[in-house]
């Protein structure tokens, strides 16, 4: 393990889960986990919110709850972890995205290029004209134009008068943003930064092929489903699709007149994306309420319904695909399906014939080092993996200094926040006692009190007279 390299927790809060991961590169440049944990964004039986829906917190208490437990079953898979910074991924239907070009001039044309002229081309873009009630998340260059010479990708080191630049700036909504700034800080932690989810799960499911040959990440969440589009090593195209998985859930849910819990089971075990691939004859007991006779649903009508709402889903992707141009022709890469919704079967086979591009499970194993649960390999954490990566991206290259190392810990927030309200209940506990305590029983132990008092007493004047005796004494001879 490299005990150079900081630990970079990332935190994923999303519609149906929220995951803390904790990671550090090692020498091969790998992430070995060092801590995990998880918690749900529902209530029992996935009925009740924890506070987050579609992206937005709905319910800050709730949704803290839910950020609280996850740490906890971080910090019990590692105690040794304090987690005070952290790499948070944003999504929601509220998340927009807008193309802006940027220019600056030059005073001292002799010298080159450098990061401090790239980095003011960035800064001017965050004064970029918005609504009022939106902020700006993320601002990414995509080609930069030095004098007249077009689409290139590393200026620094050139020479030029005028360097300018294609700017891909990420939006959102000020209160949602804020409502989840007051989440994660309420929970006992700073954000490090805001990173846009797809952005995120990229990272983690993609190489450097990969970006080069153009591909499309379609993250599949509980609430939203994120689009990001890559071609030339250039970010060309974010969306935010605001439908996911629960989608899924609640049309299964009225299409067959079941419980929520019911039909997230179905889903998941019985669920294909793709009609024609599941049985004729195979049907799906479900057990009646206070009485009732069992239910029987067939897995072709369940899949039926899954394929309506997966086959909307990817509609939007191959609008979205069509507005920037971005054909079957030139996504060489194809599309990466990842996010806890990939996971449906047979969904590959229905992305690639409604798309016409060729689609893979993106898995977030790609950068990870060995040794860590085959839980974390999973499409749904890619999120979680990549905010690691997009911290170590930052501090590699030196654009944001982490403040601590968080090596060596010896006791976690939640530990100290523990320990202290099992001193107040013990407190309490105390003056429950006193309290139960009757009148005869406070008269006897009162009047022990005073007999013991007068008990120290004469023995402290019997121990004076004594000793005055032998000083007497000892005066004499």
């Amino acid at each position: 393990m490299n005990q150079e390299a900081p630990i970079i927790v990332g935190l994923d809060i999303g519609t149906t889960k929220i995951a803390a991961i904790a990671g550090r590169k090692n020498e091969y440049g790998k992430l070995e986990i060092l801590g995990f944990g998880k918690a749900p964004s529902f209530g029992v039986g996935m009925a009740l919110s924890f506070g987050f829906h579609h992206g937005l917190v709905l319910n800050i208490d709730q949704t803290i709850m839910a950020i609280r437990q996850a740490l906890e079953n971080c910090y019990a898979s590692n105690p040794n972890l304090e987690i005070n910074e952290v790499y948070v991924g944003i999504a929601g239907h509220h998340i927009k995205s807008l193309q802006t070009r940027g220019d600056i001039v030059r005073s001292d044309t002799d010298a080159e290029i450098s990061q401090k002229d790239i980095d003011q081309l960035v800064n001017d873009q965050y004064k970029t004209v918005i609504p009022a009630s939106d902020q700006i998340i993320d601002v990414i260059p995509q080609q930069y134009i030095v004098d007249s010479l077009q689409n290139i990708t590393y200026p620094i080191g050139m020479s030029g008068v005028k360097v300018g630049a294609n700017f891909h700036i990420i939006t959102g909504d000020k209160n949602a943003i804020r409502n989840i700034n007051r989440s994660v800080e309420k929970s006992g932690l700073r954000i490090k930064d805001l990173v846009l989810q797809p952005l995120a799960s990229a990272a983690a499911v993609m190489c450097d092929m990969d970006f080069e040959a153009g591909v499309a990440i379609v993250d599949i969440g509980g609430g939203t489903t994120d689009l990001a589009v890559f071609y030339e090593g250039v970010l060309k195209h974010t969306a935010v699709i605001p439908y996911g998985g629960e989608n899924i859930t609640n049309d299964i849910k009225n299409g067959l007149g079941v419980l929520k819990t019911q039909a997230e089971q179905m889903k998941v075990q019985f669920g294909y994306a793709l009609a024609d691939e599941a049985k004729n004859n195979a049907y799906i007991t479900i057990p009646g309420l206070r009485g009732q006779s069992p239910k029987e649903i067939s897995v072709k009508n369940l899949a039926h319904i899954i394929q309506a709402r997966m086959s909307e889903i990817l509609d939007f992707v191959v609008y979205h695909l069509k507005q920037i141009g971005m054909d079957n022709k030139m996504l060489n890469g194809g599309i990466i399906l990842t996010g806890g919704g990939s996971q449906l079967k047979h969904l590959i086979q229905l992305t690639e014939y409604t798309t016409g591009v060729s689609a893979r499970i993106g898995y977030p194993n790609e950068h990870l080092a060995s040794g860590h649960t085959d839980e974390l390999t999973k499409p749904m954490y890619a999120t979680c993996v990549g905010l690691i990566l997009k911290g170590y991206n930052d501090y590699e290259n030196d654009r944001r200094a982490l403040e601590e190392n968080y090596v060596k810990i010896n006791t976690s927030y939640f530990a100290k926040e523990k320990a202290a309200r099992q001193t107040e209940e013990s407190e309490e506990w105390m003056e429950e006692e006193e309290i139960a305590e009757t009148p005869d029983a406070r008269q006897h132990r009162k009047a022990k009190e005073r007999n013991a008092s007068l008990k120290g007493f004469l023995d402290r004047m019997k121990t004076k007279i004594i000793d005055m005796f032998t000083e007497e004494e000892d005066a004499k001879l």
